[in-house]
């Protein structure tokens, strides 16, 4: 099976409902970040200039099916309008007449944008009636928002039941570049630098990886089970004791496969997780009433050594509490070598991105991922139920 192609669709003067991801930070009712607006131009432009009529679906935060003023869609509107360079109409209203009668009135080569699609439970229940009412204001249907391809929700899987469809540019360009780090001809040394908060988060991926990488990279809290794991005293850092055996059988999975596997051997430790003037650095037992919050400069030093013969590199999740500008240096480090390598570097998602933005290197990266949940999914082999919607019998 495959999916539909954009370039396959008949777009040429038909009203087209797009779903893109625009789940952008705001400030004082304003964008805070636009790329996520930015990566879905492509598309948008394209369509435009097949004079198609165009219906923008997207979400905002998780108003959990309720509406929420400060999450309404009019600051994403008015940037979205700026960067296209035309007017794109908005509506308080997620469907009903009011979303109607702006359809029935669009032009070609004119955009509109319903509110919040999760001001609606419908939306994320995956809800036919929903899907079936958006549907009716179309004549074809674009998925382009790869950050919730991993959702079946009414606004991704649920409209491609009702209309034909295809991935956007977006979606395709996403998983060009993570399919590269799936096919058997990867560009080798095969690197992965996984971090974030818990391992239980990461199980999926490191398993499926596991066997495919030639180095992984650990840290942030999840490297703290697997230090637990080889007996490392973590004072009151965050550790998973349920997942300790498994980290345990996951170190020797990687023995076993000739995988090696780098965790830190410093740590930045701090008694509190917030900003601090006390912090210090172990490189022993971690003492009671403190917790590792960042990598020191010989894991720095240590993971920039092992990294820079990579051919291929894959990064998801920070080394530290990335949020917190004191433990944020391991993370930044980090990102700004990876910038100074010569392998294929993809970033996917989240913190990862955040920190190469802060480090001013997301230009010097391969590729950055628009959703890091997805990105994961679609690594680890999982079923992508926006994805897989778009099949089509070959």
């Amino acid at each position: 099976m495959t999916h539909k192609r954009l370039i396959d669709l008949d777009v040429k003067k038909k009203k087209v409902i797009v779903r893109v991801d625009f789940n952008v930070p705001l400030q004082e009712g304003r964008v805070r970040d636009d790329t996520r607006i930015r990566a879905a131009l492509p598309t948008l432009e394209y369509l435009l200039r097949e004079q198609g009529s165009l219906i923008v679906l997207s979400h905002l935060g998780r108003p959990k099916g309720k509406i929420n003023d400060d999450l309404r869609l009019d600051p994403v509107a008015q940037r979205l309008s700026d960067l296209l360079g035309v007017e794109v109409l908005k509506s308080d209203q997620v469907w009903g007449p009011e979303v109607k009668k702006m359809v029935e009135n669009l032009k070609p080569g004119q955009v509109c944008m319903p509110e919040n699609t999760r001001f609606d439970p419908g939306e994320e229940e995956n809800s036919p009636e929903l899907a079936r009412e958006w549907a009716s204001l179309a004549d074809v249907f674009v998925s382009d928002a790869f950050g919730t391809l991993h959702r079946a929700h009414a606004s991704n899987a649920g409209l491609a039941r009702y209309l034909p469809s295809a991935a956007g540019l977006l979606v395709e360009k996403e998983l060009e570049a993570l399919g590269s780090l799936r096919a058997e001809n990867v560009d080798r040394p095969f690197a992965a630098i996984l971090g974030g908060a818990k391992v239980s988060d990461k199980l999926g991926v490191i398993e499926a990886l596991l066997p495919r990488v030639d180095l992984m990279v650990l840290g942030g809290g999840m490297a703290n089970t697997f230090l637990a794991a080889e007996g490392r005293d973590m004072g009151d850092s965050l550790v998973e004791e349920s997942q300790i055996d498994k980290a345990r059988e996951l170190l020797k999975k990687a023995r076993e496969s000739k995988t090696e596997i780098i965790l830190p051997t410093d740590l930045v430790i701090s008694p509190k997780i917030d900003a601090s003037d006390e912090k210090s650095i172990s490189e022993d037992a971690i003492t009671p009433g403190w917790k590792a919050v960042d990598i020191g400069q010989k894991s720095i030093d240590a993971f920039r050594e092992k990294l820079q013969a990579a051919g291929t590199i894959f990064w998801n999740g920070p080394l530290g509490v990335f949020e917190v500008d004191d433990f944020a240096r391991g993370t930044i480090e980090i990102a700004r070598a990876l910038s100074e390598f010569s392998a294929w570097t993809v970033i996917g998602g989240g913190d990862s991105v955040a920190a190469v933005e802060a480090a001013g290197v997301a230009d010097k990266m391969g590729h950055i991922c628009t959703g890091g949940g997805a990105a994961l999914k679609y690594l680890e082999g999982k079923e992508l139920p926006g994805l897989k919607a778009l099949e089509v019998e070959e």
